[in-house]
């Protein structure tokens, strides 16, 4: 069967889930899919959303792809690719590529890309400082935006001091001011990132020419073991560890003890328990400030909002410790490693030009990748969890005036809607009279967490529309990992043999083990030692649980994903981009994970029991 005969559902056949069409007509008209959608290739990005979206978290895709298509389309002027436009059925994000086809713009976007684009490759480390600089001032602002209160009374002073302005007004500019400050901050993230994608693509695709042979993970492993601060969050969990031990308390962190009575005993402790509270305050400002989801859903918490997942990693690293046991990353191991393939490869080279070039290419690639991972600390940890945490107040207000009955039911509404109800809030201020909210917003809020919910329980298409033929956008590529080929195992996914499943060779190591299927970070704390991980998606702020398992499996990401980033770090087997492991891996199944050759079996689906 050819694949021409092949296609994913088009998005005119993917039906509403019944009872839930309120919820699904409520998220934004540019969001929907229309006729004109089923001419185009779509693929549902659950390497950032992979969980029904709340309407207000959608804000967090809308912010990302205006950013992001504004940089490759007219800011650096990406030749080949535009921007990335976003659908959303049934809670679940879709997503394609803009491609630039015709040889004529391409050339002419290749002109205009030398004259942008490279001159941030010319200028890459002078322009990455100014930009930690201008995200540090966009935090610094976003902090100190004041709480949205509304007094009985306005103050006397407002009176006195001829002021001019009354308080229900702070509540409209506080909260622009927070939109205003959220989308610059996506602005500020796409500034480097496909940069950095483009130039390890670059450098990827004449490794590919040059030695036919060589593997993804290879090309991969000349990158390892650069510094970049999303890997900082572990390894100040790691040095804390290490302080529990050199001060006597590590008998404290044990796995059957909570958060709240570790810090008790601490507190109660004396001089050494301070000692070590104090070192847990220098790690979380600004260290925890970092969530346990990728960054995209108001309900991954940061661990600084909630410490459980740094704590459930302190007892196995102290055991690690107090057995002598190296827990840092093996980064002197990574760069001797990395330093010898990248001159084992130039050896191969037949002329001076081809090294010329390689050794160009290389070195770029090397200078932009603190970027790829670190911009992800500022941007989708840091400053996201301010952000959420700032309408979270907002949320507190509205509860507080009837319009639902808890702060976190401000999520049920879009970003438009949380505005309006902040107007009829102000109206109702001024004027005396109730507020209209409490008599729509509960009814509503009802209706949306329902329809999360049954979304949750819904399976939907890996893609939709019919399959390009040529993929080339950099961050679909590494990040998605969404290839021709990948596509092609999806659509004859269950046609080859039923116990096997491929993706992208990772990190190597061949591991068999209890698969543990983790369908969200709230179910973290299944893991047992030695399982294997297979989820959808994960992240760099998981690094604390790699510790405790054998091998990591995904459905989504590339070569440069951050799951495969992290896996090459931690030297931890790793297939991603497997399409529907997550679906066709049983919990508690055995299976085998070769993560040089990128494929997982399943040994024995049945699962297997755990010790009571």
């Amino acid at each position: 069967m050819g694949n021409e005969q092949k296609s994913f559902p088009l998005p005119s056949s993917v039906e509403v889930v019944p009872g839930t069409e309120g919820a699904q007509a409520a998220y934004p008209y540019y969001t929907q899919f229309t006729p004109e959608d089923d001419e185009r290739f779509w693929f549902y990005n659950s390497m950032h959303f992979p969980e029904p979206m709340y309407h207000f978290d959608m804000i967090t895709a809308e912010a990302a792809y205006c950013a992001l298509g504004s940089f490759n389309t007219r800011v650096h002027v990406l030749p080949t690719t535009k921007g990335i436009d976003h659908r959303i059925i049934n809670g679940r994000v879709y997503i394609g590529g803009v491609p630039v086809t015709d040889p004529a713009e391409i050339e002419a976007r290749a002109l205009e890309f030398q004259q942008r684009g490279f001159y941030y490759y010319e200028n890459w480390e002078r322009l990455y400082d100014q930009w930690k600089d201008k995200m540090k001032a966009l935090i610094a602002e976003a902090q100190a935006l004041p709480k949205p209160i509304l007094p009985d009374l306005e103050p006397m002073e407002t009176t006195h001091t001829g002021k001019g302005v009354a308080a229900n007004h702070a509540l409209l500019d506080i909260y622009r001011k927070q939109l205003e400050g959220y989308y610059r901050m996506w602005h500020h993230h796409f500034e480097f990132l496909l940069l950095g994608y483009g130039a390890y693509l670059t450098f990827f695709d004449f490794c590919k020419r040059a030695f036919p042979e060589i593997s993804d993970q290879a090309i991969s492993r000349m990158v390892a073991g650069m510094e970049a601060e999303i890997f900082k969050p572990d390894e100040e969990v790691k040095r804390l560890a290490r302080r529990a031990v050199e001060l006597g308390i590590d008998g404290h962190f044990t796995n059957d003890k909570g958060v709240e009575e570790v810090l008790g005993a601490l507190d109660q402790l004396g001089e050494k328990g301070k000692v070590w509270l104090d070192e847990l305050e220098t790690s979380r400002n600004p260290w925890f400030n970092v969530n346990v989801g990728d960054g995209f859903y108001h309900y991954h918490r940061s661990w600084n909002d909630d410490l459980s997942m740094p704590f459930a990693a302190l007892p196995g690293y102290i055991d690690k410790v107090k057995k002598g046991e190296n827990i840092e990353r093996p980064l002197d191991r990574l760069v001797e490693e990395r330093e010898q393939l990248v001159a084992d490869y130039r050896e191969l080279l037949d002329t001076e030009e081809d090294k010329a070039t390689y050794d160009q290419l290389i070195e770029l690639a090397h200078r932009v990748f603190p970027y790829v991972e670190g911009h992800k600390f500022y941007c989708e940890h840091w400053y996201t969890n301010l952000f959420f945490n700032k309408i979270r107040e907002y949320g507190a207000l509205l509860a507080e005036h009837g319009f639902f009955e808890k702060e976190e039911d401000v999520f049920h509404l879009t970003h438009y809607e949380l505005e309006s109800a902040i107007v009829d809030l102000m109206l109702a201020w001024s004027s005396g009279s109730p507020p209209v909210g409490p008599k729509r917003w509960p009814a509503i809020v009802k209706e949306r967490a329902a329809a999360i919910a049954k979304w949750a329980e819904t399976t939907v298409p890996p893609a939709l529309g019919h399959v390009p033929d040529v993929i080339d956008d950099p961050a679909i590529v590494m990040l998605w990992g969404i290839t021709r080929e990948n596509l092609d195992s999806w659509l004859f996914d269950g046609e080859g043999d039923p116990n096997e499943l491929k993706g992208f060779a990772a990190c190597s190591g061949l591991v068999e083990g209890t698969a543990r299927v983790i369908k969200s970070v709230k179910e973290i704390d299944r893991l047992q030692e030695g399982d294997i991980l297979v989820c959808q998606v994960t992240n760099p702020t998981w690094a604390p649980i790699f510790q405790k398992i054998s091998a990591a499996v995904s459905d989504i990401g590339g070569s440069m994903s951050h799951m495969a980033i992290v896996a090459r770090e931690y030297g931890l087997p790793a297939v991603v981009g497997t399409g529907k492991a997550s679906e066709r891996i049983p919990d508690g199944a055995r299976i085998r994970v070769d993560g040089g050759k990128g494929t997982v079996t399943i040994l024995d689906p049945a699962p297997v029991l755990e010790d009571a």
